[in-house]
């Protein structure tokens, strides 16, 4: 279906997926030093940054739950809704007990991931709104956009700078960015109002969340789980720690060399798909992820810096070449009532596996072992890869029968 303006609903998706990762990426940065400004410990901003976390999760799980009875287009209004209540009200709250509650209810995601209410609702959007063979291709730009925006969204964490030079102090400063953070849900919103509702059918009148596909999508999150705690050993921070350490690099080198991994990552999505057309989706997902695993282990084996960098260069290109695959994967084996279910059941365990590495990395650099986290990733990695090849090989999307 296609708009009088000649948009279709997935150019909506689009747009409000750009603003919603570009208000993710600087809250992420100044949510932070926001709570460290009103005087609470590190530790107190961990436990809002945890309760952020656990509590978007449980907001997706319960979306995915009830996607399946209620029109997606009128879920995303609420939801946009709600993410500009939380940026007002993170504007306008100083106390620490309502900021715990509203960073635990609210949309905020302090690790500008993908967790979020957003993301089962417009994955069941695009995948219902595009063909079987162009659904890859969808989800690689879909990934793409939100790419570029957090690249643009972290940049904009340095505004409060430029406030601060107008005359005003860092705190107000930051307060206007979340409020900045409200305006974009809001904005957000009047994009998804543009998106067609959908007529609910007899068929999907009174479904379960997940029916005829819950064994392969409790598989699925199994396995995705898996390699979202790998990855969770070589977090940026982490392998910058390891950078800084081994080679002495300095934040200037660090900052243009984070830069050019992150724009090799988003322009790997629409080569993903490319590739998927030609060797199927699941092939796409193992056989560029082994070979950046590997590329990570021999670039924490390197001798020297070019090697280093060369490798995760390598590794930048290839690692997330899964993230359109796998999505495109998920929404392909599963019917159109359990899409939004599927998406929420096999991105919020992925998260909260990957909560659980860090620390055991951490540990393990702390006792200087600091090539250890980035091996164990890349062996994890691996054997997830392989798992996933020998159980799903034969279970091959409509595109590919």
């Amino acid at each position: 279906m296609t708009s009088s303006a000649g948009l279709k609903p997935t150019d909506y998706v689009f747009a409000a997926r750009a603003l919603r990762d570009f208000a993710d990426a600087f809250v992420a940065v100044l949510l932070p030093v926001y709570l460290l400004g009103l005087g609470f410990s590190p530790l107190e901003v961990g436990v809002v940054a945890t309760a952020s976390l656990f509590g978007s999760a449980l907001l997706t799980i319960g979306v995915g739950l009830i996607g399946v009875r209620l029109d997606l287009r009128s879920l995303l209004l609420v939801a946009a809704g709600w993410m500009a209540a939380t940026g007002f009200a993170m504007s306008a709250a100083n106390d620490y007990l309502p900021l715990l509650a509203i960073a635990f209810v609210g949309t905020m995601n302090p690790s500008a991931g993908s967790v979020s209410v957003f993301v089962p609702l417009e994955h069941a959007v695009l995948a219902r709104d595009t063909p079987d063979r162009q659904r890859t291709g969808m989800f690689a730009r879909y990934s793409l956009v939100g790419a570029l925006a957090g690249a643009l969204g972290g940049l904009a964490a340095a505004i409060p700078d430029v406030i601060i030079g107008l005359g005003l102090d860092q705190l107000t400063a930051i307060k206007l960015m979340f409020a900045l953070y409200a305006a974009l849900g809001l904005i957000g919103g009047l994009l998804y109002a543009r998106i067609p509702r959908r007529p609910v059918g007899h068929e999907l009148e009174r479904p379960a969340p997940l029916g005829p596909s819950r064994s392969i999508v409790i598989k699925l999150a199994a396995r995705f789980s898996l390699d979202a705690f790998a990855g969770g050993f070589a977090v940026q921070s982490l392998l910058a720690l390891w950078l800084f350490e081994r080679f002495d690099l300095s934040l200037s080198q660090a900052g243009v060399f984070f830069f050019w991994t992150g724009v090799l990552s988003a322009f790997s999505f629409p080569v993903a798909a490319w590739l998927a057309k030609r060797i199927g989706l699941v092939n796409t997902i193992v056989f560029t992820h082994i070979p950046s695993s590997i590329a990570l282990a021999l670039a924490v084996l390197a001798p020297s810096l070019p090697w280093a960098l060369t490798l995760l260069l390598v590794r930048a290109a290839l690692s997330q070449m899964d993230v359109p695959t796998r999505s495109s994967y998920v929404m392909a084996v599963v019917t159109e009532a359990e899409r939004a279910a599927a998406a929420s059941f096999t991105s919020v365990p992925r998260s909260l596996a990957a909560a659980a590495s860090p620390a055991l990395a951490g540990a393990l650099f702390a006792v200087s072992y600091r090539a250890w986290p980035f091996l164990i990733c890349a062996t994890l990695k691996i054997a997830y890869d392989l798992l996933l090849l020998l159980q799903f090989r034969h279970h091959k999307p409509p595109e590919e029968i």
